[in-house]
């Protein structure tokens, strides 16, 4: 019999050290992130046999694998039952964050930039799913030609959906990076909005700087720079307000402050921050067609099969927030990106490891790897990967590796055939409704996600031995 939340959620307590050993807890997707105050008292070994828990990773910052679906009803049953103090809801002592600032300075510039760049996305992604995967429904009612009015409400109410999130997505995308940089998010909000207004044309014309031929070639010209350029804008904007309101006087600053911060910001942004990363952008996804949907299909081969194998090493060591940006900017610039239909490759490669893992454990009646594959497969069909990465294919060591070359096949694949997606996401089938066209898009997706599973169990089947199940 499963266990039930609440039994789980005590259990992980005892495990950790206690109630007395939180300073505070948090949800992911698929698991549950835990600030310790003495990561000596935890039991790793308990923990990781633990039924219900499917991986644990981390020192300070504990994350266990719960699954999806879970992780938010256990992070409940922690502030419900158990008092714990919610991250969001946790106030530092001085202690605390001093630990905080000694952890911060460990870490490179280059890891603390992919930090603030995940916690910048991440929130947003459920948004994100939801308007691809209903903007894509919009496409597959539209693509059948129906004329039924109401099929057509129905199409145009789900593009709405997703055009209202995604054709705003800089604003959205101003105001988390204003909460990171420390500025005022209202302000946030604004400089993304102004990268998107039109008045931006408008001003490009009359500095002499628009190309009227081709608009999308202007030096400067309506959302010309991208994701990148209201990142840095936003950055900018936080230091701009932070020196205006130490020389502002108080009873003056809830005035004067934002307005002065707001346009000193906004003419570096349109003279200097949005043609340069514009150029930037530009560069980027030149650079990235020389590899993704090249006219040589012998390098779409190899690099789809390259992106697709060494994506989770990627995910492993946090590199994958990294990528965000590029999916940004080739949505903007491309209509679509083909750079994530590729990477989704790799989930369903570690699909079909595990059928051939749990296989082999059930030769040796391997209780333990049996029942966590069994719990973990239909996550990893639905695209959220966390559970057979931590409970089942890393652990093991090699089946990691075989997942990920068995991965690129399909990513040579889905690269070869030229998929898009209108957004990013959970990969697997959860991603099926992101793809752009039915035939084109959706269907050749799946046979990429079926190449990925058989690809990524034949691969497993003839490296990985049984014996090596034996000890885990």
């Amino acid at each position: 019999m499963a266990v039930d939340n609440k039994q789980l959620a005590q259990t992980i307590i005892e495990q950790i050290g206690g109630k007395e050993n939180i300073r505070a807890a948090s949800p992911c997707m698929t698991r549950i992130r835990i600030r310790l105050k003495d990561p000596s008292k935890v039991d790793r070994e308990a923990l990781q046999e633990t039924e219900g828990v499917m991986g644990v990773q981390g020192e300070s910052t504990l994350q266990v694998v719960v699954g999806p679906g879970k992780a938010k009803k256990i992070i409940d049953i922690f502030s419900e039952d158990f008092g714990i103090e919610l991250e969001s809801a946790v106030t530092e002592d001085w202690e605390e964050t001093k630990e905080d600032i000694k952890g911060r300075q460990q870490k490179g510039p280059f890891r603390r930039g992919l930090e603030t760049i995940a916690n910048i996305f991440i929130p947003l992604i459920p948004a994100i799913i939801a308007a691809g995967i209903f903007s894509g429904l919009s496409d597959v009612i539209f693509e059948t030609g129906t004329e039924n009015d109401f099929w057509l409400l129905v199409a145009n109410l789900f593009a709405l959906i997703g055009t209202g999130f995604l054709g705003y997505f800089a604003i959205f995308v101003g105001i988390n990076s204003a909460r990171q940089f420390g500025a005022t998010l209202g302000l946030g909000g604004m400089i993304g909005a102004i990268t998107i207004s039109g008045e931006i044309d408008e001003i490009s014309q009359i500095l002499g700087l628009f190309n009227e031929a081709e608009p999308l070639e202007s030096i400067l010209t309506t959302g010309k720079g991208g994701i990148i350029g209201v990142i840095i804008s936003v950055y900018i904007l936080a230091k701009v307000e932070k020196f205006v309101r130490k020389r502002v006087p108080d009873t003056l600053d809830i005035i004067l402050t934002p307005i002065i911060s707001i346009l000193v910001t906004t003419l570096i942004v349109v003279l200097g921050i949005m043609p340069l990363t514009g150029f930037l952008s530009d560069g980027l996804i030149a650079f990235l067609q020389l590899f993704i949907g090249s006219e040589y299909t012998v390098v779409n081969l190899i690099s789809g099969f390259i992106l697709a194998a060494l994506f989770l090493p990627l995910v492993l060591v946090g590199m994958h927030h990294g990528l965000i940006p590029i999916y940004a900017i080739q949505l903007e610039e491309l209509g679509g990106v083909p750079l994530f239909p590729v990477l989704a490759m790799a989930g369903a490669g570690q699909v079909g490891a595990a059928l051939a893992i749990y296989l082999k454990a059930r030769k040796i009646n391997h209780q333990r790897m049996k029942s966590v594959i069994a719990g973990a497969l239909p996550a990893g069909v639905l695209g959220i990967g966390e559970p057979l990465i931590y409970g089942v294919t890393l652990p093991l060591g090699k089946p990691f590796i075989t997942a990920g070359l068995g991965a690129g096949f399909g990513g040579a694949f889905v690269m070869v055939a030229g998929v898009t997606a209108g957004a990013w996401g959970p990969s697997g089938l959860v991603a099926i409704p992101l793809m752009q066209g039915v035939l084109d898009g959706m269907v050749l997706y799946v046979i990429g996600l079926v190449i990925s599973y058989i690809g990524g169990f034949i691969v497993t089947h003839f490296l990985v031995r049984v014996k090596e199940l034996e000890n885990v």
